[in-house]
């Protein structure tokens, strides 16, 4: 049989990085398997879904690239069939018309018989406890043809209890007294979630049902379902959640942007790396390594691997955009210092379109210098946005200086406003400058100074770069190239500030 996954979010907000995770898991799940990944949007909440909800959770997905194999499913397109599924069970005698008003029950007849019931009960709540359970068929089809209002419930036994093994947490069992008869239509015509989930996941023949373990209670209600309308479940693979720091819920509402995909993206992860992450938040392979491409995590996934605790997405409450374990920024910063140049290049050529700083000829004539100009300066990134900022200095005579930059290595030796100058002067005689060369120059202009040879790198690091630490100096130096290299040294903008 072939495997049959789906992701099947709400469109009521950005794609949560929970949601990243189970869309991520049931793709790996998918492609480790040779079967197929469903995309089915949960529209039905008609107040909250929006278009622009939809549209950011497929830019979510296409970022992570995690394509759907089929066309998507849209929840609100099947509701007439949820709602023939519900008829069918009440022509069958699987569910019961439920007359009660929508406001509490006024006839004082209904409220003794709940008070009767619970007394009996001994004040235990008796899920078998509404009145209109056991009404006859006659009456309730009466009562639905002169137009009172109604609602459809399942018929849950009095006694026995929903079993089936998740492929995480194990065998999971739940007694039907803990189970109320379910809703499975409003009075309004309105299909609930489970009879509308289990409707879709049977019409999309879905073989697995792998989500957040948030779910884990919903699943013996629509195990109900299933067995009510002949159809062996799907085998279920429950999620650990995704916590906060304080190991409190990781919500929208609280956590902002620290949960939404767009952030990452806009922040300037690589997919990739983020994927990469997202993998091992409550699953590992069973190894050391880390660092897994997407074919190696599709040959690696199972459900076995899935951790039964909760992961921990760390952050740092007051500034959401840090982590405090630096894990996320680690594995973005390992993928851009590792990765081929040449499949780096088209991530950080939209990076710096938008900073302004693009030049056509970094494809053309001078596609050697970008090149390598790029593979110097990445050790240090961590993400995209540092080729715009801290990389500025190399794309532009237009860049920042770094307050803290100024101060370690350049105000506390006021000598150096008169000796980067020199320095540059040595410079204009030198025919070939490459790195040799330059040392050369360096190491006797430092001799003569009688100072040491950090104390003129890093003064010239700061006019060159506008940053602390980097490179090499010798290699900017080279990179940046003479010219350029000499008219910084003889700047006074930041000695004029």
């Amino acid at each position: 049989m072939t495997t049959r996954v789906r992701f099947a979010p709400s469109p009521t907000g950005y794609l949560h990085i929970g949601s990243a995770r189970t869309a991520l898991f049931n793709y790996l799940y998918a492609r480790h398997t040779g079967g197929k990944f469903l995309l089915r949007i949960e529209d039905t909440d008609l107040a909250r879904s929006t278009e622009e909800s939809t549209r950011s959770i497929l830019d979510g997905l296409a970022w992570l690239e995690l394509g759907h194999d089929e066309e998507i499913v849209f929840q609100s397109d099947n509701a007439d069939k949820h709602r023939a599924t519900a008829r069918k069970l009440l022509a069958e005698g699987k569910a019961y018309r439920d007359f009660t008003p929508k406001a509490a029950p006024n006839d004082a007849n209904v409220k003794d018989a709940i008070k009767d019931r619970a007394r009996a009960n001994q004040g235990e709540k008796n899920m078998r406890d509404n009145p209109y359970r056991d009404l006859s068929a006659e009456e309730s089809d009466a009562r639905a043809a002169a137009g009172e209002p109604f609602a459809i419930r399942l018929k849950v036994a009095e006694t026995g209890k929903t079993s089936f093994e998740d492929a995480v947490y194990g065998l999971q069992e739940r007694d039907y007294r803990e189970t109320e008869d379910l809703v499975l239509l409003r009075s309004d015509g309105h299909p609930l979630y489970n009879l509308a989930v289990v409707c879709d996941d049977i019409e999309m023949a879905i073989t697995h049902v792998i989500r957040g373990q948030d779910h884990l209670t919903n699943a013996h209600k629509q195990v109900l379902i299933y067995e009510a309308l002949g159809v062996t479940p799907p085998t279920f693979a429950h999620l650990p959640l995704i916590m906060a720091p304080n190991k409190g819920k990781l919500s929208k509402r609280k956590h902002g942007e620290v949960v939404s995909m767009t952030t990452y993206r806009d922040a300037g992860f690589l997919a990739a790396a983020f994927r990469n992450f997202l993998a091992l938040l409550g699953w590992s392979a069973g190894e050391e390594k880390e660092i897994y491409s997407l074919d190696e995590l599709v040959q690696k996934f199972s459900l076995d691997g899935i951790h039964r605790s909760n992961a921990v997405f760390n952050f740092t409450e007051s500034d959401p955009r840090r982590w405090t374990d630096d894990k996320a920024q680690w594995m973005n910063a390992e993928y851009i210092r590792t990765m081929p140049v040449d499949e780096l290049m088209p991530f950080v050529k939209p990076e710096l379109k938008s900073a302004k700083l693009w030049r056509d000829e970094y494809e053309d004539d001078d596609k050697a210098w970008f090149e390598n100009t790029i593979n110097l300066i990445r050790q240090r990134f961590f993400t995209l946005k540092d080729f715009s900022s801290q990389g500025r200095a190399y794309f532009s005579e237009d860049y920042d200086f770094d307050p803290a930059a100024i101060e370690k290595n350049l105000a506390k030796f006021p000598d150096l406003k008169t000796w980067l100058p020199e320095l540059a002067d040595r410079f204009e005689s030198m025919e070939s400058f490459t790195e040799p060369e330059i040392e050369e120059v360096v190491k006797a202009f430092t001799e003569e100074k009688g100072t040491k040879l950090g104390v003129i790198m890093n003064g010239a690091r700061t006019l060159l770069t506008g940053v602390a630490v980097g490179p090499s100096m010798l290699s900017v130096f080279e990179t940046l190239g003479k010219d350029r290299s000499i008219l910084r040294l003889k700047s006074q903008v930041v000695w004029n500030t």
